[in-house]
């Protein structure tokens, strides 16, 4: 092999450590704010979800601050420069993920009236799966979260020279520090901060490295000569890592499981002062997700423009492809002091945030589905002082989980396989809740076991058996314009030239290895859904399928009316008795909701005091006419952001 000049790099000066230190201060005074101007409140559910009182800019800013973490900013842009600009291909899956959550999901939640989403499931179906679900999405946030936090220190680390373990340490330090004293709001209102910081840190990569490498169009067109715009792959098959099905569909399927059902952004949904609000929220973070996307490929694109003839990380320069972000920020920022402060400071932003929501996420659940229900009667001052135990606790498992991290490999793969594998079942299980009304709780536990068994066993499968590069389809990168290194050798200076590498073949693939293990990631989420609501509704049925008049209609979506509508008698079978084909949905919503919930009968008042020790703090939606929305209750005018 040939043996390369690596090109000298330099490393964080004084300006940059002031930048980066400064976004750790603004981020930590944010928390001590609101910890002192929310002194005086003392109850779970203003520092869980801000007394239901936010509104819809910061909560849509928070959102998408959480979920394009440092992954993104890390990680996306080299799979551009590996792969193409097909990954711009999820601007479709964002797309559908938000309505989705904004119209079938988000509703449901908003109008139960719960904090966590796993109380949902209790009232659905029964406490053993709200228990069983509660566990599975505590190891996953923990998984997420320790990839969140090392991935990006370690990049930064072998390219910059940022101490490795300080940047883990003091991610997690702050982070819990705000959290813990701040709660949601401290959480919300640090994302949107982040979230400027974040596009602010793209924004000036873009600028300079288009600036030094002739421009926009030249860019464009050194992306077109090296196949980076070949972004039209119709292939339907699964087993290819990144073709426009795989990312339309398998995208979808793996970011519905992160948004439409995941704790963190349910939680910040439901902390909004009326579904209007959580609507608009979701809509307006869907713009804020096609920025950072837009930024993030063109990221790539500017990238692989400026190093066509000479890779980074075929040469040696750095040891792996999530390196070549801070790599080439590092390069082209070389006579700027500061600006490679700022970069870093993009990327800790994202880690942050997501970190940030995620303690948050994992306290309120903890909380809500755990504690409660060990310990009855809490007063409203324990439970504020357990929820930040809660936040100290999480915050510590963590930052101790961003050590195992090392091992999953690249960070947008590892991330958005940790979530297939555990966000497809989570979203399969809520599906057979909202969609399916004859599911029963016996179904509801099948379903979530068979679909965590596939999609871990595809999973993990593929993490030992990698996909062959034939599947995976990596462009070809040159390094034909590298520098050779100049050896001595007898006393004569002379070049390293490149020898001839004998050809070994690879070892010997099971059909499984090359079938079902090689199957692309993001359908890891689709296989665990599609499994959960499949062996669900057999399993429903075999054991005798729920009755209508069981359910409150407030817990499903009439979507069936869509399919069968022709027929008011296919309605009915449908919807196993609910009474949602009666008149117009919103109507009836209206009408349920005042009924079951504002109208309580006698008869009805004792079952409902049966919960009343689990959800006696928790605010009830309440449906104002003129807005045509739910609305929580003024808990407090202060809270109002």
């Amino acid at each position: 092999m040939p043996k390369f000049q690596i090109p000298e790099i330099i490393t964080f000066a004084v300006w940059d450590y002031l930048v980066f230190g400064a976004l750790f201060l603004i981020s930590a005074g944010i928390g001590v704010f609101f910890a002192v101007k929310e002194r005086n409140k003392t109850t779970s559910a203003d520092f869980l979800v801000g007394g239901k009182q936010m509104t819809c800019g910061p909560v849509a800013l928070s959102l998408t601050a959480s979920f394009m973490s440092a992954v993104t900013v890390l990680g996306a842009p080299s799979e551009v420069y590996r792969f193409g600009a097909s990954f711009v291909l999820f601007f479709i899956a964002y797309t559908f993920v938000v309505i989705f959550s904004a119209e079938l999901f988000v509703p449901v939640f908003y109008r139960s009236g719960i904090t966590s989403t796993y109380e949902y499931l209790e009232l659905r179906f029964s406490r053993v799966v709200r228990y069983a679900a509660t566990i599975m999405y505590i190891v996953q946030t923990i998984l997420y979260t320790g990839v969140v936090v090392y991935a990006p220190a370690l990049a930064l680390n072998q390219v910059t020279g940022f101490d490795l373990w300080g940047s883990v340490f003091a991610t997690g330090i702050v982070c819990t520090f705000y959290c813990t004293l701040g709660g949601l709001k401290a959480v919300v209102w640090t994302d949107a901060f982040q979230m400027v910081v974040m596009v602010v840190g793209f924004l000036s990569v873009l600028i300079e490295g288009t600036i030094q490498n002739g421009g926009p169009s030249n860019v464009w067109q050194t992306a077109i000569n090296g196949s980076r715009m070949d972004i039209a792959d119709f292939s339907v098959d699964p087993l290819r890592r990144h073709t426009f099905w795989t990312i339309a569909v398998g995208g979808t399927f793996t970011w519905l499981g992160i948004y439409g059902v995941n704790q963190s952004t349910i939680q910040r949904c439901i902390s909004c002062k009326s579904e209007k609000h959580a609507k608009l929220a979701l809509y307006l973070n869907l713009v804020g997700l096609w920025v950072i996307l837009v930024c993030a490929v063109f990221s790539g694109l500017v990238m692989f423009a400026h190093y066509q003839g000479c890779d980074p990380w075929t040469a040696g320069f750095i040891e792996a492809p999530d390196q070549m972000m801070p790599y080439f920020v590092m390069d082209i920022f070389d006579k700027m002091p500061g600006l490679p402060g700022l970069f870093v400071a993009c990327a800790f932003s994202g880690t942050l945030s997501t970190v940030a929501a995620s303690i948050n996420a994992l306290a309120t659940v903890t909380f809500e589905d755990i504690v409660k229900n060990i310990f009855k009667n809490i007063s409203d001052r324990k439970s504020t002082w357990i929820s930040k135990g809660l936040c100290v606790l999480f915050g510590i498992l963590c930052t101790v989980m961003a050590v195992v991290a090392s091992l999953m490999g690249g960070v947008v793969q590892a991330a958005l396989s940790i979530h297939g594998m555990c966000g497809g079942p989570m979203l399969g299980l809520f599906s057979l809740g909202i969609l399916f009304p004859w599911t029963n709780w016996k179904g509801a536990l099948g379903g979530l076991l068979t679909g965590i068994t596939l999609s871990f066993w595809v999973g993990i499968g593929g993490f030992i058996y990698p996909a062959p590069p034939s599947k995976s389809l990596p462009l070809l990168l040159r390094t034909d314009e590298c520098k050779l290194l100049n050896e001595t050798i007898n006393g004569t200076l002379s070049t390293v030239l490149p020898t001839t590498l004998t050809t070994t073949l690879p070892p010997a693939r099971s059909v499984l290895a090359d079938n079902w293990y090689s199957l692309s990631y993001l359908y890891y989420s689709a296989v665990g859904c599609l499994g959960c609501i499949i062996a669900g509704l057999l399993i429903s049925f075999i054991t005798g399928h729920e009755h209508g008049k069981n359910i409150k209609p407030l817990f499903i979506r009439p979507v069936c009316n869509l399919i069968c509508f022709w027929s008011d008698k296919h309605k009915k079978k449908c919807w196993c008795g609910v009474r949602h084909d009666e008149e117009d949905e919103e109507e009836l919503d209206d009408a349920v909701f005042k009924k079951d919930v504002m109208m309580i009968p006698v008869q009805e008042k004792q079952i409902e005091n049966a919960y009343e020790n689990d959800y006696s703090d928790k605010s009830t939606a309440i449906y104002n006419a003129e807005e045509k929305s739910y609305t929580n209750p003024d808990l407090d005018k202060e809270c109002q952001m």
